[in-house]
């Protein structure tokens, strides 16, 4: 049976949970017209992946306001897990009777880790349901100012209704674990969130999907200066560039054999649509390779997930 697959690159109302969820809606309804059966947003699209860390001076000096300004909206307009956001995502999904896969700015409110932003990928299957809560393991470099740390539970697919679906975020592509965790727990389509698909985040994408045989879809988004927190002090070059492109995109979908599907998409493509017609490739790859399987040795390694 063929997959029909849709990535969302347009990006979100930066920092609004409110609107954002309302443009989700609408680009999720979009793409369902579209015939779309997996809808996949990238790396925290609710509410916006903090690509002022790369760009801004200043941000990262000792008891610095504006970032710490910056910091409590994204707080303020981040995601609970379960939540009312989390329901309105669920009957997204059950309504229009697709996957969904969602990058999130989870926040912990009450409890343990009161106060703590994670980098999250949440994946509802088309009757609602909620199967996969995953946190970022290691944010990268200097998103460590922002997010915590995440643990093993989300290392892991799960069986939808268009089949076997597991996810990781960013950098978690080039920690070998990582990858490792999740071959072993056998996946048919592999979604991949970034902020953009650039070269070296095709490698790794390729990579996944040659490692794994399994298909990868590779999800970026389009950010533009404008979308940068109010809070933040531009340097004159980008004041003087409000709709230059901090992030263009690149989605893409990889072949179990490590080849593109679908080429990069760059820049004004809001979403990027592709089919998947022949899934039994994941299959035939492995009897090549199959780093879960015949090429696994358990006799000299040993694995384990700490959940």
């Amino acid at each position: 049976m063929p997959t029909h697959i849709a990535i969302v690159q347009q990006g979100p109302v930066y920092s609004d949970l409110q609107k954002s969820l309302e443009r989700a809606a609408e680009l999720a309804r979009q793409a369902k017209a579209n015939g779309a059966q997996l809808v996949v947003f990238g790396e925290t699209w609710l509410c916006g992946y903090p690509v002022w860390l790369d760009y801004l001076p200043n941000i990262a000096l000792w008891d610095y306001e504006p970032t710490k300004q910056a910091f409590a909206r994204m707080w303020e307009n981040g995601v609970e897990v379960p939540s009312p956001t989390t329901s309105f995502l669920s009957e997204l999904a059950r309504s229009l009777g697709i996957v969904l896969g969602m990058g999130v700015n989870e926040v912990v409110r009450s409890g343990p880790g009161n106060g703590t932003i994670y980098n999250s990928f949440l994946l509802f299957d088309a009757d609602g349901s909620l199967l996969i809560h995953h946190r970022k393991l290691m944010p990268t470099y200097t998103e460590k100012m922002l997010y915590g740390l995440g643990d093993g539970r989300g290392l892991k697919p799960a069986n939808t209704a268009i089949g076997r679906i597991g996810g990781l975020i960013c950098w978690e592509h080039f920690m070998p674990l990582s990858r490792q965790a999740m071959h072993n727990e056998g996946e048919l389509i592999h979604l991949a969130l970034w902020p953009r698909v650039h070269e070296m985040h095709q490698v790794a994408s390729r990579m996944y999907a040659f490692e794994g045989r399994c298909f990868v879809v590779g999800a970026g988004q389009l950010v533009r200066v404008s979308d940068l927190p109010e809070e933040l002090p531009l340097p004159d070059d980008l004041k003087a560039t409000p709709d230059r492109l901090l992030l263009d995109g690149g989605s893409c979908v990889i072949n179990p054999n490590g080849h593109f599907a679908l080429e990069p998409q760059f820049n004004e493509n809001p979403i990027v649509y592709h089919t998947i017609t022949d899934e039994s490739q994941a299959i035939r790859e492995r009897m090549t390779l199959d780093t879960s399987g015949h090429y696994a040795r358990p006799d000299v390694f040993e694995f384990g997930v700490r959940i």
